[in-house]
């Protein structure tokens, strides 16, 4: 079966998305991947075809790039758009122009839409080798998957499959024109050293190394997918649903969790955090054995890249965002007709007719009381510890002050109000970053 058959038939899924962006660098996978798109493109209905090029301005020699692929992307009738993108400073760089590289492509992507990129079965050997060797579990071991959802729409390689030696002969046999990077010949860089300097040496022992490590990483990629659909049984069990309804925060059911072995435990928590934090390393596991193993009363915290794991009231909560800093200091509320946001906080409203008199909302300090019928007056601790507030929320939990005096305290049924009912104090809280829950 010919090139352009055996990628059209990789691309067979997406046939009716909205459009196809390439990925083009300007080198030879990249040009190989757009002009075999572009001759498909003459006789079968194919999404409309443009080009994405992302100008890093690593180097000098990268400034003539853009032009390059400006002339080539004319000569095919392809649109083109360069993006100039800024690579932080770090201690990858690598991984810091991956990471703007890929930020700029989702600000691109439009929904269902499909960004092609060229990386084929030879990266794909590189990428599963360079993880074995940092330690990687099943889901890095699975390397480079051929399809997943960026931004709004979706990133496909269709060139997994293909070795490279194949690209390069039609490339070459076509005569084609590609720019080449001098900084893929600089074997400091990890990827570089195990192309130029490790795979020549394995494949002298083993000719068909390259096969045999894309090969594993495909049956690593079954192994994840079947860890991922026992994860899921596992999260569904835990799932749950707090008695805080209000209160939408990611959390689950710590006895159901605990109750698995704990590579289960791992595993479902590994899945459960992967799209809200970049996943902890072997060794800091540990943290989550503290966190499950501390006393009842306790408050431990797990502290990960973008945010805490915490218990509370027999659940694990995950907070970021807003939820990592102390809400601002007090305020009044001018207008009680209307919601007030709160600064690092949430929305506050009432619902009802609001009662008269000068309103302020505060956050709890110590000491305060509320004046409650038939029981008189009672310690807002007490009150919070009868509720089973959890902890991390109790020093957030708005408190409607009216003319000097508690009157309310938000969300919580029967200290939300006065008794009669003609008004009750609603909050809406701050969501984490990702607005992820189970």
């Amino acid at each position: 079966m010919s090139l352009e058959s055996r990628l059209l038939t990789a691309l067979a899924l997406w046939r009716h998305a909205p459009a196809w962006h390439v990925a083009y660098s300007g080198g030879l996978d990249s040009t190989v991947l757009l002009h075999l798109l572009v001759r498909l493109a003459r006789r079968e209905a194919l999404p409309p075809i443009s080009a994405i090029h992302i100008h890093h301005g690593l180097q000098p020699v990268a400034d003539t790039w853009p032009e390059h692929c400006q002339r080539v992307c004319d000569e095919l009738g392809v649109p083109l758009e360069v993006l100039r993108v800024k690579v932080d400073s770090g201690p990858s760089l690598e991984r810091a122009a991956r990471d703007a590289r890929y930020a700029a492509f989702c600000r691109q992507l439009g929904a269902s839409e499909v960004l092609l990129s060229a990386q084929h079965r030879d990266d794909q050997a590189e990428t599963l080798l360079f993880r074995l060797l940092r330690g990687a579990g099943v889901r890095g071991l699975a390397g480079m998957p051929e399809s997943r959802p960026l931004g709004a729409g979706i990133l496909v390689r269709p060139f997994l499959q293909f070795p490279r030696a194949e690209l390069e002969a039609f490339a070459c046999a076509e005569g084609l024109a590609w720019v080449e990077d001098p900084s893929n010949a600089d074997t400091s860089l990890a990827r570089n050293f195990l192309r130029h300097d490790v795979f020549p040496v394995l494949q002298a022992r083993w000719p068909k190394a390259v096969e045999s490590l894309a090969r594993s990483a495909e049956h690593m990629g079954e192994a994840e997918g079947l860890l991922g659909e026992l994860a899921r049984a596992d999260l569904d069990r835990a799932s749950g649903i707090s008695e805080f309804s209000w209160l939408t925060l990611p959390s689950l059911e710590l006895q159901s969790l605990a109750s698995l072995s704990p590579a289960r435990q791992r595993n479902a928590l590994r899945f459960w955090l992967a799209p809200l934090t970049p996943l902890p390393d072997s060794d800091h596991w540990a943290g989550w054995e503290d966190l499950r193993d501390a006393a009842i009363d306790a408050t431990p915290v797990w502290r990960l890249a973008k945010g805490v794991l915490q218990r509370a009231d027999g659940r694990l909560w995950w907070l970021s965002g807003d939820w990592l800093a102390a809400p601002a200091s007090d305020l009044t509320w001018p207008d009680p007709a209307r919601p007030l946001v709160l600064p690092g906080n949430g929305r506050l409203e009432i619902e009802g007719t609001p009662p008269a008199g000068m309103l302020e909302i505060r956050y709890r300090q110590g000491g305060e009381v509320l004046l409650i019928a038939g029981r008189g007056r009672r310690d807002l601790k007490r009150l919070l510890n009868e509720s089973r507030v959890p902890t991390f929320v109790r020093g957030r939990l708005p408190l409607l002050v009216v003319d000097g005096d508690l009157q309310a305290i938000a969300n919580l049924p029967g200290l939300d109000g006065p008794p009669a009912g003609n008004w009750r104090l609603r909050w809406t809280p701050p969501t984490n970053d990702q607005s992820l829950s189970w």
